[in-house]
C-alpha cells in the first residue's frame, strides 16, 4: 500500500485535480490519497480568523463571501452533471454556513483551528464528489478520526497507527483511500492542526503508520533541486538523498519539504518520493536511508534569523556556563540553529523572536548581549562532504565578498553552515552554485 500526497498547487484548479483523479486511478497499487486545500484557501482562512480576531465581522463576512464565491466557481468547472453539482453546492454551503455561524460566537484560538480545518474538509469532499462522478469507487477517510496530537503538539503515531489499522479493516475491498492533510485532533479532542506544510507529515506519519511501500510527495517542481531555482538561473533535480540529507535541507530552507516531513518515514524506512504533478514523467527526487554517493547535493537557505551574542570574559570557561545559557532557550521553547564559541563569547541563532526580550532579559546575568536581525543561514548538504576533497576550499572561495557572521562545521558529517546578512543571500547562492557544481 502506498501514499500519495498532492499539495494545494496541485489540486488548485479544476483541470489539476482532474489530473490528480487521472493520476491515482492510473496506479493499480492499494493507496491512501492526502490532499491540501485549494492553493490560497489555507491565506484566506487565515485573514478571516485574524478579522474575527480583531471583532471586524463585516469584513470576516465580506472575506467568506469572496471565498465561497470562488468555491462556487470551481465546481463549475470541476464537474459536468447537473446532480454532481448540486451535491457539491450542498457542501460549499455547508461549511460557509459554518463559518458564518462562528463569527457570532466569542472568539478563540480553538474557535480559529476549526476555521482553519475547513480548507481541507472542502478540498477532500469536492474531489470525492468528482471521483464519484467519473465512477471511481472510494472511500472517504475523515482524518479527525485517526489523526491526533498529544500535549506537546507531538503526533501520536502508535495511537494513529492502531485507529488507522482499525478503520481499513472496515474496507478489505476498497483500493482508495482520501483523506485530509494538516488537520488532526489534539489531546483535548478539539481540532487542532499540523502547522503550515502539515500535509506533507500527515502523509508521512501515515506512510509510517501503515508502513507504506512509498511516500510520494506530489507538487509544482520536479524534485528537490541543487539551489533554490527562484534565486538562481541554473538549478537540477537531485536524483537520491539520503533521509539524513533530506532533513538537513528541508530544516534548512528546502521549500519544496517540510522539515517534520522526514522523521516518520525514516522511523520506519519508507522511501518518499518528490513528484511534479505537471510533469508526472520525471524521475524528481527519491529519499531513502542509504545516500547516492558523498559529496554536495545541494544548497539550502533559510532567512529570518537573528544572532545573540553573548560576551562574558568572566563566566564563559566556568562549568556549567553553556548549560545555563541553553536552559533560557528551552525554557521560552525556542529552538537553536546554530551555535559558535571563543574565548570570551558564545553566538547562537535562532529563528523565532516572539519570546526575544524575556531571553535577553534573563541572559543579562551571564554578559553583554549583542542582537543581530536580518540575518540567513545559507547551508551546503551532502553525504560526509566534512571528509569530501576541495569541499571547503571552494565554499569559502565562494565567500570572498560575502561578510560571513558564523560558520558551523563538523557537528554534522553532512552539513556545513554559513551565517551571513540576508542582503548577501542571492550573491551567495549564486557564487556558490558556480563554485561547487560549475553552474552559472
Amino acid at each position: 500500500m502506498k501514499v500519495m500526497k498532492f499539495g494545494g498547487t496541485s489540486v488548485g484548479k479544476p483541470e489539476r485535480m482532474h489530473d490528480v483523479a487521472r493520476l491515482i486511478n492510473a496506479d493499480p497499487e492499494r493507496k491512501i490519497v492526502v490532499l491540501s486545500a485549494l492553493s490560497g484557501t489555507t491565506n484566506a482562512l487565515v485573514e478571516i480568523g485574524q478579522a474575527a480576531a480583531g471583532f471586524q465581522r463585516e469584513q470576516a463576512q465580506v472575506l467568506i463571501n469572496k471565498l465561497a464565491n470562488h468555491y462556487h466557481a470551481f465546481i463549475r468547472q470541476l464537474l459536468k452533471t447537473d446532480a454532481s453539482q448540486q451535491i457539491a453546492l450542498e457542501i460549499i454551503k455547508e461549511h460557509f454556513e459554518f463559518l458564518s455561524i462562528i463569527l457570532r460566537i466569542s472568539f478563540s484560538e480553538s474557535l480559529n483551528k476549526d476555521i482553519l480545518a475547513q480548507g481541507e474538509l472542502l478540498s477532500t469532499k469536492l474531489f470525492s464528489v468528482y471521483l464519484e462522478e467519473q465512477g471511481i469507487p472510494h472511500v472517504l477517510l475523515p482524518a479527525l478520526e485517526f489523526m491526533s496530537i498529544d500535549a506537546e503538539d507531538e503526533p501520536q503515531l502508535l495511537p494513529i497507527r492502531n485507529r488507522l489499522t482499525q478503520l481499513l479493516s472496515r474496507y478489505a475491498d476498497t483500493s482508495l483511500f482520501i483523506t485530509q492533510g494538516y488537520i488532526c485532533r489534539n489531546s483535548k479532542g478539539e481540532v487542532d492542526n499540523l502547522k503550515r506544510g502539515g500535509s506533507d507529515y500527515t502523509a508521512s506519519l501515515i506512510a509510517a503508520a501503515i508502513r507504506a511501500s512509498v511516500c510520494e510527495i506530489w507538487t509544482d517542481i520536479d524534485g528537490m533541486h541543487n539551489n533554490d531555482p527562484r534565486i538562481v538561473k541554473k538549478t537540477i533535480a537531485v536524483e537520491q538523498l539520503s533521509f539524513d540529507e533530506a532533513a538537513e535541507l528541508a530544516y534548512f530552507g528546502a521549500k519544496i519539504l517540510h522539515p517534520t516531513c522526514i522523521w516518520p518515514a525514516q522511523q520506519e524506512n519508507v522511501p518518499v518520493k518528490l513528484l511534479n504533478t505537471m510533469q508526472p514523467a520525471a524521475p524528481g527526487t527519491v529519499i531513502q536511508k542509504a545516500p547516492s554517493a558523498s559529496g554536495v547535493k545541494a544548497i539550502a537557505a533559510k532567512d529570518g534569523i537573528i544572532a545573540i551574542n553573548i560576551k562574558s570574559s568572566r563566566m564563559l570557561l566556568a562549568y556549567g556556563f553553556l548549560r545555563k545559557i541553553f536552559e533560557v532557550f528551552e525554557k521560552y521553547k525556542t529552538s537553536i540553529d546554530m551555535v559558535t564559541t571563543s574565548e570570551v563569547a558564545v553566538s547562537v541563532t535562532i529563528d523565532n523572536g516572539t519570546n526575544l526580550k524575556r531571553i535577553l532579559r534573563e541572559l543579562e546575568p551571564f554578559g553583554t548581549t549583542e542582537v543581530e536581525n536580518d540575518q540567513t543561514i545559507v547551508s551546503i548538504v551532502g553525504n560526509e562532504i566534512a571528509e569530501t576533497k576541495d569541499v571547503l576550499g571552494k565554499i569559502f572561495e565562494g565567500l570572498t565578498e560575502v561578510p560571513v557572521r558564523m560558520v558551523s562545521y563538523g557537528g554534522s558529517k553532512h552539513n556545513v553552515s554559513v551565517l551571513i546578512p540576508s542582503g548577501f543571500k542571492i550573491k551567495t547562492l549564486q557564487a556558490l552554485n558556480r563554485k561547487l557544481f560549475g553552474l552559472e
